[in-house]
């Protein structure tokens, strides 16, 4: 099937994005971040949603414009139909749904969570990213964001949209969730995600000791390590005699970079063990990440490393399809429309499911 021009619009959360793909090969993503939520400390769903009304219609054109692509050339129009915030993701879908409707063209309706796997088999025509290679099924991915933490088994079903399986999920929090709410504690800006990990790179891994879940099978859950993080700077403010993060810094040196260390040490070790338990039982050495999470520096560096020790053969996405963005719902929005799998025009957006 040649000639097939999908127009791919991502809401899910605060991020509005628009990506153009034509037969396989991405022209154009863009993207429109949302600083207004800084102030919060957190993504405000009402003002995400207002935010999405006022982006998308630019960010569709630009993205249109960038591709050198005119409406009555596209075949289809794909969207994220979920998981995420229920009134972002009605602003995505109510576009997709009339600008589908005034083209005649049908809609194709995307997992995000499945966009974030099929990442890796975008390929890129955009000068500023290049394509890596593509994982061969089986492979197993760890998905990590501000909402996910999930070990996939993704494996061929005959279609151009392969069967994903979760093998392993946290039963509380996600990472991202763990790595956001402590940099609050630590008085970081949102998203806090990035601040660690650029303070950890000068911290000392080993600094301080917080506790790890001993889940059986391939579960996840860091809740249990937020409330230590939280205990172990109470326990040195009663030390010090000191009441605020702040005035602690000032009585211990390199404090925040070795607290960073130290959470992100334990987070990273926390995901790769069970990843490499998963891979080690089911005999898969193809293993990916995907991700929010998996622009995480030290995250990259573990999954060469094991990559290294274990002979795994690592997948690890371009920096640009990591966080929230239309090409990965692009390349799972053309993989279902070879499948001939289309939306009905009634279909609505969800706020939670699994991943399959």
């Amino acid at each position: 099937m040649e000639n097939v021009v999908l127009l791919a619009i991502e809401s899910s959360c605060d991020d509005t994005s628009a990506a153009v793909i034509r037969d396989g090969v991405l022209l154009s993503n863009v993207t429109a971040s949302q600083s207004v939520h800084e102030e919060f400390g957190g993504v405000v769903p009402e003002l995400a949603s207002r935010a999405h009304q006022l982006n998308i219609l630019p960010v569709v054109d630009t993205a249109l414009k960038r591709a050198g692509v005119q409406k009555c050339e596209l075949s289809a129009i794909a969207f994220t139909r979920g998981p995420g915030l229920l009134g972002s993701l009605l602003v995505g879908t109510s576009f997709a749904k009339g600008l589908a409707l005034s083209l005649g063209i049908p809609l194709v309706e995307v997992n995000h969570l499945q966009g974030h796997v099929l990442a890796h088999f975008v390929v890129s025509g955009l000068p500023s990213v290049v394509s890596g290679p593509q994982p061969k099924y089986p492979f197993l991915c760890l998905l990590v964001s501000g909402g996910n933490s999930q070990i996939v088994k993704v494996h061929s079903n005959g279609k151009h949209l392969p069967q994903m399986e979760i093998i392993g999920q946290t039963i509380d929090d996600a990472a991202g969730e763990a790595f956001d709410k402590c940099a609050k504690v630590l008085g970081l800006p949102y998203p806090g995600g990035p601040w660690i990990d650029k303070l950890a790179k000068q911290g000392n891994a080993k600094a301080y000791t917080f506790a790890e879940p001993h889940l059986p099978g391939y579960d996840y859950s860091f809740s249990g390590l937020k409330t230590s993080f939280l205990y172990t700077i109470r326990d040195l403010m009663r030390e010090h005699g000191v009441d605020t993060i702040e005035a602690l810094s000032e009585r211990i040196p390199n404090l925040k970079e070795d607290l960073c260390a130290s959470l992100q040490f334990t987070i990273i070790d926390t995901l790769m063990r069970k990843l490499k338990k998963a891979a080690q039982d089911l005999h898969i050495n193809q293993v990916a990440i995907a991700g929010g999470v998996s622009a995480n520096s030290g995250l990259r560096t573990a999954m060469e490393d094991y990559g290294k020790r274990y002979k795994w053969n690592v997948f690890i996405p371009p920096f640009s399809f990591t966080t929230d963005n239309a090409a990965m719902i692009a390349q799972a929005g053309y993989f279902k429309y070879l499948d001939g799998d289309f939306c009905a025009i009634d279909e609505v957006p969800y706020a939670k499911t699994r991943i399959a």
